[in-house]
């Protein structure tokens, strides 16, 4: 679990520092990520027990696809490339609340005052944040749409979550994964085509190249294998307190790139959120304990 957070939490400074030159777009570094992980997981498969999947559940596992993958990982490579990969990585934090609040919504799961507050806490940080994006210097060309971006992208991972919670767990990890991104990557491609053909290729540097790599090999690929192993031998609540090791090395990386600065209002919005998402997993541990 330490190891999948800190290739997520290295993933955004790097995908920014690719994009920054604008030879890569947004568009592309999806392209680059969904068909690359499509292809590593495709071929993971060949190594491991086959399983079919009959064609009922390949519909559901489309659908998962297009919540699970391509928005989420569409939204936030977007909204990387628009803010800061600081504020991106610390949005990511959210999503644990997200999470529990369309899992009282839509599986009736009760929410404790615990609970509230803690999704109180961490949606005031996440909103400081946004607002905080148009006076930040350190920022991309459109900073509240970023946030936003980054914010959605959180949201419809934990809908994928919620709405696939007992589906998810009928197969393995390599399984799910190496059909819900070919899905992602079919729908992709019309999309992708015209701006695949632009690229100008022979201006991509051993840089940039290096980097799509660890997003595609590092912060894809080997990440979701790491969570699937930590999973499988830590409690959900110790599972949890892993996602805060995202925005502190995001944050410290992006600093040290140039890529970031913090400020007062910052640290507040990190407070915030952090707080929140502990009394969320502090209410969570509780109800498993009874």
């Amino acid at each position: 679990m330490l190891g999948a957070n800190i290739m997520w939490g290295l993933m955004s400074p790097v995908a920014k520092l690719v994009m920054s030159a604008g030879i890569v777009t947004p568009l592309i570094m999806t392209d680059f990520r969904i068909f690359g992980a499509a292809l590593l997981f495709w071929v993971a498969s060949l190594f491991c027990k086959s399983e079919h999947v009959p064609p009922r559940d390949l519909l559901l596992l489309a659908g998962a696809a297009m919540l699970g993958v391509l928005c989420n990982q569409g939204c936030f490579i977007f909204g990387v490339g628009f803010t800061s990969p600081g504020e991106a990585s610390l949005i990511t934090t959210t999503m644990p609340m997200w999470v529990m609040v369309l899992a009282w919504l839509i599986l009736k799961e009760p929410i404790t005052w615990k609970k509230v507050g803690g999704i109180a806490l961490g949606a005031t940080g996440a909103l400081l944040l946004v607002l905080n994006g148009a006076s930040s210097g350190m920022k991309g060309d459109n900073p509240v749409l970023g946030d936003l971006l980054v914010l959605t992208a959180q949201l419809s991972y934990a809908l994928y979550l919620t709405l696939y919670k007992n589906f998810i767990t009928r197969y393995s990890l390599v399984t799910l994964m190496k059909w819900m991104f070919l899905f992602a990557a079919i729908a992709l491609t019309p999309f992708s085509i015209p701006s695949l053909i632009a690229v100008d290729w022979s201006a991509l540097t051993p840089m940039h190249w290096g980097g799509v790599l660890y997003v595609v090999g590092c912060g894809t690929f080997l990440a979701y294998i790491c969570i699937m192993i930590g999973q499988k031998n830590l409690r959900p609540t110790i599972v949890g307190m892993y996602n805060y090791v995202q925005p502190i090395v995001a944050t410290l990386i992006g600093v040290y790139l140039g890529l970031d600065r913090l400020t007062p209002l910052k640290v507040l919005a990190v407070l915030l959120i952090f707080t929140g998402v502990s009394l969320v997993t502090l209410s969570r541990a509780r109800r498993h304990s009874q």
